[in-house]
């Protein structure tokens, strides 16, 4: 039987554990490539799956699975990229969702189109990058950002949307808050500034750029980010993980200063608003836990804001790990650890 270009293929009890970077072994009542965006109504539109929970899924490599989903996932496949236009200040360049992120950004180097080197090596891909709002290096994907086009999942339609629209916050967006479940990004577009301006800032990256002897021109920045990357977190195709696990806490001014008297040595950052950024890293490792294990599951001993998968453990396990983390801050430094990835 011939299965026409709007319909996926349904494959039932289909195993996740290729579909999530910390390697867990549950699997899909049911599971389907989307190719096109039509295809998302169009399955959900299967007498099939008519009336279950459906997920839908990228690299995921921001995913926390606890059990068997028992439902339809989505694995997004959208393909292709370009530059639309351009004007005086800046290029357009656009991305279908399914497109690998630290690829695409390689490639928007190769064609000479510079601004999101310092995001480099993050795991994942195009669709799923606003929906978390990433960053790394002094850099937020919204600070490139244009606009996105989504399916609104019950009905099919197609929707634009803006910045604004977009609710974009630290690690978050609309699409994590109001729109998860209802909305699917199928294409991204980027706007990158004509005017290039380096972001080397951070000590890492200026010293891996010292050590090359390269100035920080778009290549050398990417490269350096890489670097870095590799030096300090674990390759989810070795060991299990989902990168950074826990978002930097955010404290007010006074707060931050009894910490400060308590512990003169605490990495911080000051916000423009008057706030104080914590590093979560140098908390999980002040209660001592980089580098201790719970079961398979384990945090990693050169990046403490790293949870990962030794082998065998499961979504629970982790969760689990997380939890005990979570706790040992809070009784210290009396701060709430957010975890980043979405738990399913």
């Amino acid at each position: 039987m011939s299965v026409s270009a709007a319909t996926p293929l349904l494959l039932s009890d289909y195993s996740l554990r290729a579909c999530n970077t910390f390697g867990f072994d549950a699997r899909a009542r049911w599971f389907c490539r989307i190719e096109s965006p039509e295809q998302f109504a169009a399955v959900l539109r299967d007498p099939r799956v008519a009336g279950l929970p459906h997920l839908v899924l990228g690299g995921g490599s921001n995913i926390v699975l606890t059990r068997d989903f028992e439902g339809v996932v989505m694995h997004v496949a959208l393909a292709g990229k370009r530059l639309v236009r351009e004007d005086s200040e800046a290029w357009y360049v656009e991305a279908a969702a399914g497109e690998n992120w630290h690829e695409f950004v390689a490639w928007t180097l190769g064609q000479g189109l510079p601004g999101l080197e310092n995001l480099a090596l993050i795991p994942g891909t195009v669709g799923a990058a606003p929906v978390q709002n990433i960053g790394a290096y002094g850099l937020e994907l919204a600070e490139r950002f244009g606009s996105l086009r989504a399916v609104e999942l019950a009905t099919g339609d197609m929707h634009e949307f803006d910045a604004a629209q977009c609710g974009f916050g630290y690690r978050d967006s609309f699409f994590k808050r109001e729109g998860r479940g209802r909305f699917a990004i199928t294409s991204v577009t980027f706007r990158l500034a004509k005017a290039w301006t380096p972001h080397a800032e951070y000590a890492d990256v200026a010293r891996a750029l010292a050590t090359s002897g390269a100035g920080p021109s778009p290549r050398a920045i990417f490269d350096a980010v890489v670097a870095v990357r590799r030096a300090k977190l674990p390759d989810p195709a070795v060991v299990g993980n989902a990168g950074s696990f826990f978002k930097n806490p955010v404290v007010d001014a006074q707060t931050f200063d009894a910490l400060h008297a308590r512990e003169p040595q605490i990495v911080s950052y000051r916000q423009p608003d008057g706030r104080v950024k914590l590093a979560a890293g140098w908390l999980i490792d002040r209660c001592g836990w980089k580098g201790r294990v719970m079961g398979g599951a384990g945090v990693h001993e050169r990046q403490a804001l790293v949870l990962v998968n030794h082998g065998g453990a499961t979504g629970a396990q982790v969760l689990a790990l997380a939890q005990a983390i979570q706790e040992d801050v809070r009784a210290r430094f009396g701060v709430e650890l957010e975890p980043e990835p979405v738990v399913i």
